[in-house]
């Protein structure tokens, strides 16, 4: 009689720690069904700049961002990894950078990631868990050798999405001095900069899973020259008309006059394209005059890569990475990641 009873709570014990086990692994477990898009933002900017390891400039650098705001809809606080799907198998693929915001209007925080290249999917943990209802904001960046370069250079580029994204933008940055700029579908929205650069881009509204949009670039260029080495090398207009300008007004001067029957970027529908677009005021702002914009973060496993420091005076070191910080802070204001306030109040930190 008690052997039956013991053998009866033995079994009732074990239905309890399998389904408890299986309630928070299922709580790690990344659905990406119930962490929908916000919003999302994706960069696509060849020849835009290459990293220090690219090797021989005949092969154009292609540089995707997305910058994603995911909203946790899973019915309870998330601990486990993001699992966001990128082009692994591609050519030359190099992941660069995987990180995220922690705080609005801050520099981007880097996180270790892993990349599957069987699944084609990047994770990481993010550094908090993400509160129920709550939304998680981060940005991936990497490089392909996917320019077929021919009597012109051209690529594909094709989206791919496991959830629903309610608002998305898709810029593409022409490189500079480029001509017979052909993109696929037929133009929707499109601005230029003070320096001569051809911005496009696309808004979507409540794009569903697994609708995956493909577009196709071509363009002629001679040279291997980065826009960023070519931006470096022009003045930036020093007038009073210019100083003001902020992305948002660009972008709505420019598409006044559009005949696109998509919808134009005003002040609210602006909250993704913000300072990512590359306008006069930015460089106005920056007051770029010839310096470079090398600083880069190192690829591999997300971790920031720490340069050995040759034995050197102290001040010497101290200067060297104060112009390599001053370099990156420029190049996350360009790409949008922190906005005037905040590279004003870094770089008063470095001086």
């Amino acid at each position: 009689m008690h052997k039956k009873k013991w053998l009866a709570m033995f079994v009732i014990a074990s239905f309890l720690t399998s389904f408890i086990h299986s309630k928070t692994s299922a709580a790690t477990l990344f659905q990406a069904d119930k962490f929908p898009f916000k919003e999302m933002q994706v960069q696509v900017m060849p020849e835009f700049d290459y990293p220090e390891d690219w090797g021989s400039r005949d092969v154009p650098s292609l540089l995707v961002g997305e910058y994603g705001t995911i909203t946790n809809n899973s019915g309870q606080d998330y601990d486990g990894k993001i699992e966001i799907p990128v082009p692994a198998n591609e050519k030359g693929f190099e992941a660069y950078l995987v990180a995220e915001f922690p705080e609005e209007n801050k520099p981007e925080v880097q996180r270790p990631y892993d990349i599957d290249k069987n699944t084609g999917i990047v994770s990481w943990k993010p550094a908090k868990a993400i509160k129920n209802n709550e939304t998680y904001k981060f940005v991936i960046e990497y490089y392909t050798k996917t320019i077929e370069v021919k009597k012109q250079k051209s690529f594909t580029y094709q989206l791919i999405n496991h959830a629903a994204i309610d608002q998305l933008d898709v810029i593409f940055y022409s490189p500079m001095d480029a001509k017979n700029i052909k993109l696929e579908p037929n133009i929707a929205n499109r601005t230029k900069s003070e320096y001569g650069e051809e911005l496009y881009y696309y808004q979507y509204k409540n794009v569903k899973p697994k609708d995956n949009l493909t577009f196709t670039f071509s363009y002629i260029k001679d040279g291997t020259e980065s826009t960023m080495e070519a931006i470096n090398q022009q003045q930036p207009p020093n007038d009073a008309n210019h100083s003001g300008v902020t992305a948002t007004d660009q972008v709505k001067k420019e598409t006044s006059s559009s005949t696109s029957t998509q919808p134009l970027i005003g002040i609210g529908g602006a909250s993704i394209i913000g300072l990512a677009l590359i306008i006069t005021g930015i460089f106005v702002y920056l007051g770029l005059k010839g310096n470079t914009l090398a600083g880069r973060r190192s690829k591999g496993k997300g971790s920031i890569d720490k340069k050995q420091e040759k034995m050197q005076p102290v001040k010497k070191i101290q200067k060297s990475n104060n112009a390599d910080e001053k370099k990156e802070l420029r190049k996350k204001l360009l790409t949008g990641k922190i906005d005037q306030e905040m590279y004003e109040e870094e770089m008063k930190k470095l001086i």
